[in-house]
């Protein structure tokens, strides 16, 4: 596997509070990765860090390039997408439109028009939907449409923050499956959840966060038969 993204002893802080402390962590090619852990473990400080919306020390490489040295939207025309976790959408505009939006950072844009074929493929519901306002879309429509958003613009590293946040349990089910076919498209995935189980049984390889360090990192097939995980975060089944 060739090397997405390596964070190396990466720490943020806010002020005088460190957020997020020494954390390493890896995505090869192809990979679904996630990072797992409580509420205000650091998760998001992290990702945030990451796409280049926080100050972070240590060493981000992005195939191989260093992440200070690129903005923002270097990292995005580079294939480095984030979709955060409030869904951010136009909500005024159509979903045709919100998807089409996915592009402004391609040189090339003349697959347009087969990318968005291809979201509607994979979303049949922002098909029916495509010229219907964004903000009358339910919870899992708008995630569905944020995830084709940035499908659009061709990303070869997707960061996804809390995907399943206030979903119900069969579109949560839907959101991962979706996640989990995205390994087709040759799309490596870092996925920061508080589903750890759903996480976990999407992803490759995982790792374990609280109060801003790992804790622990692994196989996800192996994390989630972990009894001190399976105590903590997964539950008894």
């Amino acid at each position: 596997m060739t090397g997405m993204l390596s964070l190396e002893n990466v720490s943020v802080s806010y002020g005088k509070v460190e957020a997020v402390r020494n954390v390493s962590l890896s995505v090869e090619e192809g990979q679904i990765v996630t990072v797992i852990g409580p509420n205000g473990a650091g998760k998001t400080t992290l990702m945030m860090a990451a796409i280049g919306l926080l100050r972070s020390t240590g060493r981000m490489l992005f195939r191989g390039a260093d992440l200070a040295k690129i903005d923002v939207e270097g990292r995005v025309e580079r294939g480095l997408c984030l979709v955060p976790e409030k869904r951010e959408l136009f909500s005024d505009m159509s979903v045709a439109d919100n998807l089409l939006l996915g592009t402004y950072s391609l040189r090339d844009r003349s697959t347009t028009r087969k990318s968005l074929d291809d979201v509607f493929d994979r979303f049949p519901r922002l098909k029916e939907r495509s010229k219907q306002a964004a903000g009358t879309l339910s919870g899992g429509e708008r995630q569905m449409l944020a995830l084709g958003r940035a499908l659009m613009a061709k990303p070869k590293l997707l960061v996804l923050d809390e995907p399943s946040l206030g979903l119900a349990p069969l579109i949560v089910r839907e959101i991962f499956r979706t996640i989990a076919s995205l390994r087709s498209l040759g799309v490596s995935v870092l996925l920061v959840e508080q589903n750890a189980r759903a996480a976990l049984e999407t992803a490759d390889y995982g790792y374990v966060l609280e109060t801003g360090e790992v804790i622990q990192s692994g196989p996800a097939d192996t994390l989630i038969h972990d009894p001190k995980l399976i105590a903590a975060y997964l539950g008894g089944h």
